[in-house]
């Protein structure tokens, strides 16, 4: 299926990083047909790990909107690992967009463990002059739930939205000062508390607030806390102006209008790396596998901070597409640092998915990890039209498949 309302009914998604969540508008919209590439076929009934349905997700790739493939699922039942589309290593790197956001929340929880954050204070008390003085106090477990109300993003990022923007500006890049000082221009989206909305700005300001406790760099405090005790040589936040994505890999491209009206690919791989704490990270499916399961199993955190990630606060969600579907359609989704998502079999999941322009990655597990599952996609838009990829992957690993 790729008609105008389909595309134009995922953009926002897609824009958002959070097309995983989408995955029960199922429930709400009229049976529609898989897509040929993408046909998801439902797991045993007994839950068994169906390789050869897996393997059906993915065997449409490559075509004209995903150039790459790479899945890998785990659990009780052992593992399933696949690859789709031309030099895709299975042990390879890539943009993980907003997965960064988990990686900052454990690290503000970890100060929170060791009583360096408390997480019922305020930004403004950590970061005096940051916020406008006009601004509402801000706690900082406001910023990790998405209940903050600061305002989005401003045009200084992400320019007109289109591919050939992206394709021209991929090297720009911008503090973290920069992109918020630049969003908070703007008035509160809310009260804060009230209500929930999926903002990156909120991270942004996570991380500068990791960097004021610490007295180090964010990407130090990641190294030392998070990827070198769990052994993750694959997982690190890129330098300022780093544009490069080192080590095995696939490519990530886009599709840009060309001289006669035809599309034509552009390599984004390289790309800068700006998104920082809300998004710039790179790593592989190997370690957000390891660091998943870690995280579970409670290694990273101590029991009090550990309920807090799979806590999902009271509150309606505002204006955001994240949790507008699935039973729990007009309520929050997200604790402080996971998503919550419950499919169309009732299963619920919880992780994190990501998306960088050439790059849409997600990692999602159930709470005892019977099943997760690690995916990384190379889309050639930004709209979202990877998403019957993700559906069929996402369905078929948690043995809930489900024809999108």
């Amino acid at each position: 299926m790729n008609t105008p309302s389909y595309r134009a009914r995922w953009s926002t998604l897609a824009a958002s990083g959070a097309l995983l969540v989408a995955l029960t508008a199922g429930l709400a919209a009229p049976a529609l047909a898989a897509p040929a590439s993408s046909a998801a076929t439902a797991g045993p009934a007994d839950g068994r790990l169906d390789r050869a349905a897996l393997a059906r997700t993915i065997a449409g790739v490559p075509d004209d909107e995903v150039t790459g493939a790479l899945v890998r699922v785990g659990g009780r039942d052992g593992q399933w690992s696949g690859t789709a589309g031309a030099d895709v290593p299975a042990d390879g790197r890539f943009r993980i967009g907003s997965i960064s956001k988990v990686f900052t929340a454990t690290v503000v929880l970890q100060l929170a463990a060791e009583r360096r954050i408390d997480l019922a204070a305020t930004v403004q008390h950590y970061l005096p002059g940051l916020l406008p003085a006009d601004y509402p106090p801000v706690t900082v477990g406001q910023l990790l739930d998405h209940t903050s109300g600061l305002p989005g993003g401003s045009g200084l990022t992400s320019g007109d939205g289109s591919t050939q923007w992206f394709a021209d500006h991929r090297a720009d890049s911008w503090t973290p000062a920069e992109v918020v000082a630049s969003a908070v221009t703007q008035p509160m989206a809310f009260a804060p508390g009230s209500a929930q909305q999926y903002n990156g700005i909120n991270t942004f300001v996570a991380g500068m607030l990791v960097e004021k406790v610490t007295g180090h760099s964010f990407a130090q405090a990641v190294q030392a806390r998070i990827a070198r005790p769990l052994g993750l040589r694959d997982t690190y936040v890129p330098a300022a102006g780093e544009t490069s994505l080192p080590g095995p890999h696939a490519h990530g491209y886009l599709t840009v209008p060309g001289p006669d009206g035809e599309g034509v690919l552009v390599d984004v791989t390289e790309q800068s790396a700006w998104p920082w704490a809300e998004g710039g990270m790179i790593s592989s499916a190997a370690d957000l596998d390891r660091f998943l399961t870690a995280l579970f199993r409670g290694r990273l955190l101590p029991p009090a901070q550990q309920a807090e990630l799979f806590t999902v606060p009271d509150v309606p969600n505002d204006h955001n597409k994240n949790c507008e579907v699935g039973p729990t359609a007009g309520h929050a989704c997200f604790s402080m640092g996971l998503m919550s998502v419950t499919l169309p079999d009732g299963t619920r999941v919880w992780g994190k998915t990501g998306s960088r322009p050439g790059f849409t990655s997600g990692m999602f597990a159930t709470r005892d990890l019977s099943r997760h599952v690690v995916y990384s996609l190379n889309p050639t838009t930004l709209d979202g039209r990877e998403f019957p990829y993700v559906w069929g992957i996402v369905t078929t690993a948690f043995g809930s498949g489900q024809a999108y």
